[in-house]
């Protein structure tokens, strides 16, 4: 078993996602978050695995952390599921939030209170104005509120600054680091989006690509419908996909065009196989799944 440091040093395979949040998973939140990082995560050459969402429950919380934490040794045995290599959890920034308890608990880590998370919070946060006596010096409940935010799960026998990373320095909140590769990001999309950018660069050495190129998406622009090209699929799937480029086709309910993606690393070969496919489909190779639709396409059409 690779130790935390190890961890944070080895080279990036896959990574998957907990998306924690009652809200989410009642549908007063709709989750934009896993979408931004989906394509983070694509763009880089990251193999996202998996995306997770689960309710404010520690109990759930801890186990599907253990979960995505053991997955590696669990696929060694034959069993699908997750690898361990890196796990990005969202989290709701607020007082009452558990997260950070959760995953303390689950790893027998201490919630420590994270004295330059608090200071940056006082340089860099602005009162509410329904608290205009608020004093960062004086107990209050809204400043025990506050320090629950940066009441960390720290490894005590490990140096913090694995621990604690300050990728923005617009921002005081912290990217909690737990055992070397989940990282604990907030919630709220400005935020994640933002801290998410300001990992890039600690990842991207990191990376199976270290370029960081990525994996590339063909999209091609079809008239036939999914059924009238599947047999061509069929044979060009078992041809290239060995060679590491899957073979997607999707229909679009309502349009007059579907849609036919090659996805892969090999970008030359995919380059030198896009005539065929173009051309096996009817189609033409476009940017965008709009790009071909006629002006009168919105009529609905059999797409099977």
């Amino acid at each position: 078993m690779a130790t935390a440091e190890e961890k944070t040093k080895r080279m990036i395979h896959t990574a998957g996602c907990i998306i924690i949040g009652d809200e989410v998973l009642g549908g007063k939140t709709v989750d934009t978050n896993s979408a931004y990082l989906a394509k983070f995560c694509f763009n880089l050459g990251m193999n996202l695995k998996r995306i997770e969402v689960i309710g404010d429950d520690e109990g759930e919380i801890m186990e599907a952390a253990r979960r995505m934490m053991e997955g590696l040794a669990q696929r060694k045995r034959g069993k699908a599921c997750m690898s361990d290599d890196e796990c990005l959890l969202k989290y709701t920034i607020r007082h009452d939030d558990i997260t950070y308890q959760s995953i303390a608990n689950a790893f027998g880590l201490k919630l420590v209170e994270h004295e330059e998370s608090l200071q940056r919070m006082i340089k860099l946060s602005k009162s509410h104005p329904s608290q205009p006596n608020f004093k960062w010096d004086e107990p209050s409940p809204a400043l025990e509120a506050k320090k629950r935010m940066i009441r960390l799960p720290i490894d005590t026998s490990r140096e913090e600054r694995d621990q604690v990373l300050f990728v923005d320095e617009s921002l005081w909140v912290p990217i909690s680091v737990v055992n070397g590769n989940i990282h604990i990001l907030p919630g709220v999309p400005r935020l994640f989006e933002k801290l998410l950018e300001g990992l890039k660069p600690r990842l991207v050495p990191r990376l199976t690509d270290p370029e960081g190129k990525g994996v590339y998406r063909m999209l091609f622009s079809t008239p036939m419908a999914e059924s009238a090209v599947a047999t061509y699929l069929t044979e060009l799937a078992a041809e290239v996909e060995p060679k590491g480029i899957k073979v997607g086709s999707y229909p679009r309910w309502g349009k007059k065009r579907n849609s036919v993606t090659l996805v892969g690393r090999n970008k030359e070969l995919m380059e030198q196989i896009a005539p065929e496919v173009a051309k096996n489909v009817q189609g033409v190779r476009v940017e965008r799944e709009d790009e071909a639709d006629e002006s009168d396409d919105s009529d609905e059409t059999d797409l099977g």
